[in-house]
């Protein structure tokens, strides 16, 4: 059975949708910065949370995470997850929501993707294609 979006087609996530993953953006990134979480896989990284999507009800949030310098992303991932009731916890007293949104830790590949669009426009082939010869 396939997935449905819970967005209609052809339509970005509303400004409720992006400003609570801002506000669960921040708030995890204060957690991560202040050291609040007492895990040593996540103490030993410095961790940046670049988005937060949430699904159209508010109550799934899918937090992309990378550790700067990159490496063991799946063990900050996991390490996460594992704390994810207690990071649950800190959001809903810091976010003022009717329900806490269930917390789902992903990798962030967006970095991985814009080095390799770089390393496109940089290739020969396209230097060619743009310059029109």
């Amino acid at each position: 059975m396939a997935r449905r979006s819970s967005a209609p087609a052809g339509k970005g996530p509303s400004q409720r949708q992006l400003r609570v993953g801002e506000l669960i953006r921040h708030a995890i990134a204060d957690l991560l910065s202040r050291g609040a979480i007492h895990d040593d896989v996540i103490a030993g990284a410095l961790i940046t949370v670049p988005e937060v999507r949430m699904t159209a009800d508010l109550k799934i949030a899918t937090i992309y995470v990378m550790p700067l310098g990159g490496g063991n992303e799946q063990e900050i991932v996991k390490a996460l997850a594992a704390n994810k009731k207690f990071i649950r916890a800190e959001v809903a007293r810091v976010v003022n929501l009717k329900y806490a949104p269930d917390l789902r830790f992903r990798e962030d590949a967006s970095f991985e993707e814009g080095m390799r669009v770089d390393a496109l426009l940089a290739s020969e082939k396209v230097r060619r294609d743009v310059e029109g010869n």
